[in-house]
């Protein structure tokens, strides 16, 4: 099914989204995209009081070109709408690692990139975005809960430059690239006859979860997939408490990349269907995780991307069974100043 080219309805509810998606972006994206890192980690093994067969296995995407997950789905989308853009540039809003993600994926595929960002996101996401290419423009995102400047930005600059407009999250195309990280640690768990009981993945507009849980759910039927949030940015947990999209009108963290008003319409039957729970983590116990991975694994991470291996380590899932723990740890894209604040603030 060519489904980027789905027309969504008002009020859409499922979708059919799957495996054969996600082999097809793994073939857009291969000659782009390198495999996560999937590290071992005795630390927390031995933390949580694992039986000895049991392991946790850290998915690093820290060690791609743009220092985050972001660029799995932004480069299928791209490679997927190639071929109708004749030409047109690309525009995109991201809290950063979106947009490095699409201007990585522009400056591979030769198309002219055009991102919103926020005036107060990190430098290191300004610099490696504009590394790759891609203009950059920004708005105010303390009174964007207000003002709506964000879309409203970028639907301009897709009106002005006659651009196709690229959703960071809320997407098909993107929900498969972001599976085909999944899809490779579950190949290498298996090539290693492992099972997989847990696995463990922020959670934002859910277009990262979405794409993981798919290719988990094929994998490992029987794994339990666990969305972690901020506690000031917990719509995912609030909207399964309600059985439908909660929207939040002012999410708040130090965990930049989890700040979307509301998970999106294509991810959430997804998610619905496939994601047991979603825990909140304080971002003190994101900041002490922060430190953990920096000084027991020599990982630097970005908020969003340890608030997830948070969740662990502060003993907040039911870890029942007798198979591995995969944690996803999704970016290291943090200014250095903040990231010492952080570290040093967390034990």
């Amino acid at each position: 099914m060519n489904f980027q080219w789905i027309e969504r309805e008002p009020g859409m509810s499922e979708l059919k989204i799957g495996m054969p998606e996600i082999l097809a972006a793994e073939q857009r994206i291969l000659p782009h995209v390198p495999a996560p890192a999937l590290i071992r980690s005795w630390r927390l093994e031995r933390e949580l009081g694992l039986a000895e067969d049991r392991r946790v296995w850290l998915v690093d995407y820290g060690w791609t070109p743009s220092g985050s997950f972001k660029l799995f789905g932004a480069c299928n989308w791209l490679a997927a709408h190639l071929p109708g853009l004749e030409g047109r540039p690309v525009a995109a809003h991201s809290s950063g690692n979106f947009a490095s993600g699409i201007a990585y994926a522009g400056m591979r595929l030769d198309t002219r990139v055009i991102v919103v960002m926020p005036e107060t996101a990190p430098r290191v996401k300004f610099e490696l975005t504009q590394s790759f290419g891609a203009e950059v423009r920004t708005y105010d995102i303390a009174t964007d809960h207000l003002t709506g400047q964000r879309d409203k930005l970028t639907r301009e600059i897709a009106e002005e430059e006659n651009a196709v407009q690229a959703s960071p999250y809320d997407d098909p195309d993107v929900i498969a690239g972001n599976g085909v990280g999944a899809l490779w640690m579950v190949r290498q768990l298996q090539q290693w006859n492992r099972q997989l009981t847990h696995f463990l993945c922020p959670v934002s507009g859910g277009g990262l979860m979405a794409g993981q849980a798919l290719a988990v759910h094929d994998g490992f039927p029987d794994a339990r997939i666990i969305g972690v949030e901020p506690s000031g940015a917990d719509d995912f947990r609030r909207s399964l408490a309600a059985g439908e999209r909660v929207r939040l009108e002012r999410p708040e963290s130090i965990c930049d990349g989890l700040l979307s008003y509301d998970v999106g319409e294509w991810n959430w039957p997804i998610l619905q269907q496939l994601v047991a729970e979603s825990v909140t983590i304080d971002d003190e116990d994101t900041q002490r995780t922060m430190a953990k991975l920096y000084q027991q694994h020599g990982l630097r991470t970005e908020p969003s991307g340890a608030i997830a291996a948070a969740a662990l380590s502060c003993q907040s899932v039911d870890l029942s069974g007798s198979g591995d723990i995969a944690v996803v740890v999704s970016g290291r894209n943090v200014d250095e100043t903040a990231f010492r604040e952080w570290i040093q603030a967390g034990p």
